[in-house]
């Protein structure tokens, strides 16, 4: 298997599907990635994720290099044997988490000093850091060092990190040049709110160049027209024939319309979070399992969907389950969630190869575009 190919098989207007071969296995695309923070999709085992037909989950670099810590983990075989995860994993930066620590952390060209969110201790990650975490951690898919512009910032601001997180990226690329281990390195284009920048930004990681391409800084607090227009207008400058993502966006609809837009790659933890608060995600709309409509209610969560807790469980025992606070809510409701989030791409996967994802999405948005 030659890692890092990515081959593209069909295209359906600006979707496509294709396959990336990591070391660990071969990823179709479009993907959803459910998201494992610490080393663990929340409320799940490794063995539910197959089960569902995961066939790629992300780690976080920050958190797991404050809590247990990366060395701990690569004296133990990296984070696939720790976990017991044999399929492909993508480890982030870090840098969105940092970045979000805001009072705790100062920025400079060498990188970012910051505290831990855990004990107050004193950290510094530069790019060289970042993949050296991401090297212990030893995930399939690692990504560069990037300042995540907060929504709002101006031109000038925006201009300026623009050119600091090209040079981060030059700096990751150089600690782990290209064909140096079986690990790829993913480039993240930023540039805010303004359409020149984010083209720059791209052409700027292109000339460096990158296993596969990521738009960053989208569904930080902008709104969702807002949204839709920076990632419609950036994706098709993205490389054609790399894999694209779409980082931390987010509703089923989101990735539907990232799909049409020409994004492969998609990870969030919404459907992990709205689980466990109760707001379950179906064929027919969304379900806020807490409402008393459906104390007597029988019927399936989703009478399309064949997952463990459809199959098996009623809307009125997911709802006392809720109400009682019981640990096993979390995990059937975490069970569809991300059932459903994958049903998304295998179903969006199957409409571009025949050519109806027009109707596929129209469909979609009649259900969720409300």
């Amino acid at each position: 298997m030659h890692i890092g190919k990515f081959t593209l098989h069909s295209t359906d207007g600006k979707a496509r599907t294709g396959e990336l071969h990591t070391a660990h296995g071969v990823i179709p695309t479009p993907i959803f990635m459910p998201v494992g923070t610490q080393g663990t999709v929340k409320a799940v085992c490794p063995q539910d994720l197959k089960d569902l037909g995961a066939r790629i989950i992300l780690g976080n670099t920050y958190h797991l290099c404050m809590r247990p810590g990366d060395e701990m983990i690569a004296r133990r075989g990296g984070l696939h044997k720790f976990m017991n995860w044999d399929r492909p994993i993508l480890t982030d930066s870090g840098g969105f988490q940092v970045f979000s620590l805001s009072g705790l952390r100062k920025l400079s060209e060498d990188g970012v000093a910051f505290s831990s969110h855990i004990d107050g201790s004193k950290h510094f990650f530069s790019p060289e850091k970042a993949i050296s975490i991401q090297k212990n951690l030893g995930s399939d898919i690692m990504m560069v060092l990037d300042e995540c512009v907060p929504y709002g910032a101006d031109y000038e601001y925006t201009k300026k990190s623009l050119g600091l997180t090209t040079r981060w990226a030059r700096r990751c690329r150089e600690a782990y040049p290209q064909g140096s281990g079986d690990q790829l390195l993913f480039g993240i284009g930023q540039g805010g709110f303004f359409k020149d920048l984010r083209e720059e930004s791209i052409r700027q990681l292109i000339d460096i160049p990158f296993d596969g391409y990521a738009l960053g800084g989208l569904s930080v607090g902008e709104s969702k027209p807002e949204m839709l227009d920076i990632l419609y207008h950036s994706a098709p400058f993205l490389p054609a024939d790399k894999p694209r993502y779409l980082m931390g966006v987010g509703t089923p609809l989101d990735i539907v319309r990232g799909i049409d837009a020409g994004i492969d790659m998609f990870d969030c933890v919404m459907p992990t979070r709205n689980a466990r608060n109760g707001t379950l995600f179906t064929s027919q709309g969304k379900v806020n399992i807490k409402r008393a409509q459906y104390t007597e209610d029988d019927s399936a969560l989703d009478p399309e969907c064949s997952c463990y807790t459809c199959r098996n469980f009623s809307k009125a025992y997911l709802r006392h389950l809720y109400q009682a606070q019981e640990i096993l809510s979390y995990r059937l409701n975490t069970i569809h969630n991300l059932a459903f989030f994958l049903t998304v791409v295998t179903d969006a996967r199957k409409a571009i190869e025949e050519g109806t994802f027009q109707a596929y999405k129209a469909r979609f948005e009649g259900i969720y575009d409300t």
